[in-house]
């Protein structure tokens, strides 16, 4: 620490491309560094000391070349990066040792030289730097501690620091020398009197990255998140950490993105310890990792938490333990057993508390997915591991590849969550109106804010449902709870329920999953709106995510012509709304009497929802007060039956905005492809029907092929 070391190490360093405030951004050498000693009780300062570096490309840019003044004869001799830096400690040791001191920090008017130019440097050229290269202090930000008056930090520069003080800034000297004598002077003058200053700002810079878990309800600032792009697959963590090496990762802050397929998309999202390191490595946007070069863009802390964050128990569980290595096995056989899997890595590679040192991926269900995570204790473990890559178990060949902590928690939630396949191919629709009341049909939207229920006992009711939700029906959004029905109009064993937010959806998805209603146990998905709708157009959504509705579709019927008459609100009497079943024996025609004592409102057609006949009817809660199963196929009310019958009949079909029909509409499924009206007509002997009121449907050749013959009727 600097405010217990006993001398500091003015450095400098520049390269041979970008140096001042874009230093490090273009991946160019050290070509000089230049350091002197200062003794912080003595005020006294040392030898200056000033060493060319070999870089291994012999090249200096233009501008490198303007502001250094230096060419490639003055660095063609010189002594490459590693024997400089052992040079370095050598000659600092032995100069503080003389001057009786034990301690030393190094002070750098910027931290560009030492995280953006000296630790990626040595990075890729797999150096061992010495310990005092990992940690510094900045003397801008100590003479702001000391000066706060003198403006921000980062727009602080020696020239300006040194006018406030009143000093003269050295000017004539050569690059490197300039600025480590104007940082002495500066350093001289804010330790004697009147500031008396002591340096304590030191920055560190992390010697690993530190792999760990993230909540979801854990706060993520938007400010400390990149997204990296153009990874090699194979990459882990610890590569992408080495590739922001001199810059401070949070805590298990590496989330590799993964596909729809579950596997690595070339992407990672991390987070830093703040907005500083961000920006920092912002700049090493298009910087190469091997052969390839890696973008870097800003992020959000959302989309972080998306990746990485997690409730499960399990997961951090697995993970607590520290420094272990991850590898993850894909294309395990579904009945491979904890023991097998210890037998096929071997005893080359124990795992770390064996059997506790194994995840399996498992779907909701608690299906096996094919899919595990083996921590090991080291690196030697790991490596014999995947030595066993697409070795035979069972079988099956078996994949391995080194994995993270993140990665752990994002597989685990994809399979957990049953997500939506973002590559879903559009599914043909046919509108066809569904008598329901706009206030109740949520919009289509692919935020995850919804659960299904699936597996609901078919005695269950809406109360029961609340029961079930327990403390989180607080959270269910209004008129949010929709069962759906079969085309009989019976439960379907399936609801769906909209949630005030996605958060509030995937804990109820997380909670409630498996517990029991009635002696069912219940399966709780999140979802969205969007899924919802697919689902009730004759999709699935299960465990393996979500599957389209057929692409042909069966002749629908009633004719689309219905579609063209819109009903408006009206007023329909209780024996009007419920029809009574046909009656076996022929009947005398009945006059329906409108009571205005009992009226229910009429909800008439609207095109707000598009379904197929493969559809799940869906009543919604509160639901209307009509059988799901009748579908359009209602009596028109009797006051505009009145003004129909009143009209002549041809003026009537022409302008009337509902079928011409007063009394009960009958559909009839499963007919003879050779049917006609007077087939029709004589099955309906013995009843009464006004002349000319049927309607026989015309269907094409391809709408008829999709209707399979039947024994039977459907009335």
């Amino acid at each position: 620490m600097a405010s217990h070391s006993d001398t500091l190490v003015v450095f400098f360093g520049a390269t041979a491309g970008e140096n001042g405030g874009k230093l490090g951004s273009d991946e160019r050498e050290i070509i000089l560094l230049v350091w002197q000693i200062v003794d912080l009780h003595e005020k006294k300062v040392g030898k200056l000391h000033k060493c060319f570096v070999k870089p291994d490309t012999l090249e200096l840019t233009d501008q490198c070349k303007e502001e250094t003044g230096l060419t490639v004869d003055d660095i063609v001799k010189a002594e490459p990066l590693d024997k400089v830096l052992q040079q370095f400690q050598q000659s600092v040791s032995s100069e503080v040792k003389c001057l009786g001191r034990t301690t030393y920090t190094l002070c750098v008017d910027s931290p560009l030289v030492i995280r953006q130019a000296l630790h990626p440097e040595a990075s890729k050229k797999n150096l061992v730097l010495p310990e005092c290269f990992f940690s510094f202090v900045d003397v801008r930000k100590e003479f702001h501690k000391c000066c706060p008056n003198a403006g921000p930090a980062q727009k602080l520069t020696l020239t300006s620091m040194l006018e406030y003080v009143g000093l003269p800034a050295v000017s004539e000297e050569s690059i490197g020398v300039r600025e480590v004598r104007n940082m002495v002077q500066l350093t001289l003058c804010i330790l004697a009197e009147p500031h008396n200053h002591k340096f304590s700002c030191v920055e560190t810079v992390n010697y690993k990255f530190d792999s760990g878990t993230c909540s979801k309800t854990e706060p993520v600032d938007s400010e400390t998140v990149i997204r990296a792009r153009g990874l090699p697959w194979q990459s882990s963590d610890q590569d992408i950490a080495r590739f922001f090496k001199g810059l401070n990762i949070a805590k298990g802050g590496v989330a590799l993105c993964l596909n729809a397929q579950g596997r690595r998309n070339g992407e990672a999202l991390v987070r830093f310890i703040n907005s500083e390191h961000r920006d920092l490595a912002l700049e090493r946007h298009k910087h190469h990792m091997g052969s390839r070069y890696i973008e870097v863009y800003k992020a959000t802390g959302e989309e972080f938490l998306k990746i990485a964050g997690g409730t499960s128990n399990e997961v951090a569980q697995f993970l607590s333990k520290e420094n272990q290595v991850i590898i993850r096995m894909r294309g395990l056989p579904f009945t491979a057993t904890p023991q097998e899997v210890l037998a096929f890595l071997g005893p080359e590679s124990p795992v770390t508390d064996g059997t506790e040192g194994l995840l399996f991926v498992k779907y909701p269900d608690g299906r096996p997915t094919g899919d595990a995570f083996v921590l090991f204790s080291c690196e030697e473990y790991a490596q014999n591991a995947l030595k066993k890559h697409k070795q035979i178990l069972g079988k099956r060949y078996i994949e391995l590849f080194r994995s993270t902590a993140a990665e752990v928690q994002q597989v685990l939630n994809r399979y957990m969550s049953t997500p939506l396949i973002s590559t879903l191919p559009p599914s043909p629709i046919v509108p066809v109106p569904v008598l329901t009341t706009p206030p109740f049909l949520p919009a289509a939207s692919s935020t995850r804010d919804c659960v299904r229920l699936r597996g609901l006992p078919y005695t269950a009711g809406i109360e029961d449902i609340l029961e079930f939700m327990g403390e989180h029906t607080v959270d269910i959004k209004p008129h949010g709870v929709h069962m759906v029905l079969n085309q009989q109009g019976r439960p379907s064993g399936d609801a769906f329920i909209q949630m005030k937010s996605p958060d509030k959806a995937f804990m109820v998805a997380q909670k409630c999953h498996k517990k029991t209603m009635k002696d069912r146990y219940v399966e709780v998905f999140q979802c969205s709106t969007e899924e919802m709708s697919i689902v009730l157009m004759g999709g699935t959504l299960n465990r393996s995510g979500l599957s389209p509705p057929p692409c042909k579709l069966p002749c629908l019927s009633p004719p689309t012509a219905y579609a063209a008459f819109p009903t408006p609100p009206a007023i329909l009497s209780e024996a009007a709304l419920y029809q009574p079943p046909l009656l076996a024996a022929p009947r005398p025609p009945q006059t329906t009497t409108h009571s205005p004592a009992h009226t229910l409102a009429y909800y008439p057609p609207q095109p707000h929802l598009y379904m197929n006949m493969n559809m799940n009817y869906t009543a919604y809660y509160p639901s209307p007060p009509v059988s799901p199963s009748t579908v359009g196929y209602f009596a028109a009310p009797p006051a505009v039956a009145a003004a129909v019958a009143a009209q002549p009949h041809h003026a009537a079909a022409a302008a009337s905005p509902v079928l011409p029909q007063p009394g009960a509409l009958v559909r009839m499924q499963g007919l003879p492809y050779n049917t006609g009206v007077k087939d029709i007509l004589s099955f309906f002997q013995g009843y009464q029907y006004a002349p000319d009121e049927y309607s026989v449907v015309q269907m094409s050749e391809q709408a008829r092929s999709l209707i399979q013959p039947k024994e039977w009727l459907c009335l």
